[in-house]
């Protein structure tokens, strides 16, 4: 059987590298990229915030007790899914098979494809090929599996690379601290020292029915990642197609304001099919057929999200810069498209889990009550008007007859 060899690839800090290339002032000083409000939570830090014991994720209030003289900022952020789509497209047009984990990582399956060359020197070439077209710096490991990939990326940063040879896999994992697989936290690694438990090593030489009494399942499964052991496969990555709706009036519309309540109707309904299915969107498209037939479509792309809001927002905007005033509309659609797992990622700079948990609790109420049933007020009102017009239309023509 050929040996299997996996790359992983991880940009390094890749939200602070997007913001230094865009104002390179910021370079070398402590730069925190998340939100300024009380509620903000670091999305990602520089190396030299780092110093000061700031990491990703933290509340970005105890980020500026430990650094009063950071740099906060996400002034690129529409960028960063530009540039995730960049490095992308490079990996694509030169490996056989990838999967883009997140929005700034990468695992590579090159297994046959030293029949031809040196896998280690080929991805040297790959990960200089980023650097040079993107000025992104990216790091990363090349290994038998996932796991030891991931592990040994994390050693070769910042902006390095590094070979676990075939063989070589546990004398590398042996002296590294537990906490250095990925998955084990702060609490169950304060537990494992309890244990006397600090290197992976001191895992590796536990019988594994010991790991399961003082960890349940989990400490099988860290015993098996001690040892080395993971089977999990390189996912071929593949866009998901879109997610759209359209609709064909009865009667051809010139009312801009019918037309925008119909847009955040569609916005809303493709927003919620979106979080249903898990994905988030990088690219909005708003269609407009008119009287005569003719039809323009015009897109954008957008930062990952699956938020109404920040749909509704782009949509509009494309409508009006797309809209041919005073014309006769008899279709509207709005499309999403470049469809990804890379949920939350870029979501950071806002207020992440009270936003999230406002939406969930209206697709709660939807998936038990019906899609239909929480809408924008606009829409309400458009709906109400347009029943209150049929009926008056109706009374009408009854008392025209009479």
């Amino acid at each position: 059987m050929s040996q299997r060899y996996i790359a992983h690839f991880d940009l390094d800090s890749f939200f602070v590298s997007v913001e230094v290339i865009n104002n390179p002032s910021l370079k070398g000083k402590p730069v925190l990229v998340g939100g300024h409000s009380e509620r903000g939570v670091v999305a990602a830090c520089s190396y030299e915030a780092r110093k000061f014991g700031i990491h990703s994720a933290m509340p970005m209030k105890k980020a500026m007790q430990l650094c009063p003289h950071a740099i906060i900022t996400n002034s690129s952020r529409g960028e960063y899914s530009r540039y995730s789509r960049w490095v992308t497209n490079i990996i694509a047009e030169e490996a056989p098979v990838f999967e883009k984990a997140s929005i700034d990582e990468f695992y590579l399956d090159l297994m046959g494809m030293d029949k031809y060359f040196v896998p280690f020197e080929w991805t040297q070439k790959l990960r200089q090929r980023i650097i040079d077209e993107t000025h992104l710096p990216i790091s990363f490991a090349l290994a038998s599996n996932k796991l030891i990939a991931k592990i040994a990326t994390d050693v070769a940063k910042p902006n390095g690379f590094i070979w676990v040879r075939p063989g070589e896999e546990l004398a590398f994992l042996d002296p590294l601290r537990v906490n250095k697989i990925p998955g084990v936290g702060e609490e169950t690694y304060k537990k494992l020292v309890t244990y006397n438990i600090e290197t992976i090593k001191d895992i590796r030489l536990r019988k594994r029915e010991e790991m399961e009494m003082i960890l349940g399942k989990y400490g099988g499964d860290l015993w098996e990642r001690a040892n080395g052991i993971h089977t999990r496969i390189v996912q071929p990555y593949h866009e998901a197609k879109s997610i759209s709706t359209e609709n064909t009036f009865e009667e051809n519309k010139t009312d801009v304001d019918f037309l925008l309540v119909e847009l955040v109707r569609m916005a809303e309904k493709v927003a919620y099919e979106l979080r249903q299915d898990d994905k988030t969107a990088g690219c909005i498209a708003v269609k407009i057929r008119y009287a005569d037939f003719e039809t323009t479509t015009k897109q954008a792309t957008i930062p990952y999200t699956f938020y109404d809001d920040e749909l509704i927002r782009s949509a509009k905007e494309l409508f009006h810069k797309s809209y041919r005033k005073g014309q006769s509309v008899r279709l509207i659609g709005v499309r999403l498209s470049e469809l990804t797992d890379e949920a939350m990622q870029t979501s950071l700079f806002t207020d992440v889990q009270k936003k999230s948990g406002l939406y969930k609790a209206i697709d709660d109420v939807k998936n038990k009550f019906g899609s239909d049933l929480l809408t924008k007020a606009a829409v309400k009102q458009n709906e109400q008007f347009k029943s209150e017009h049929a009926a008056f239309n109706r009374t009408g023509r009854k008392n025209l007859k009479k």
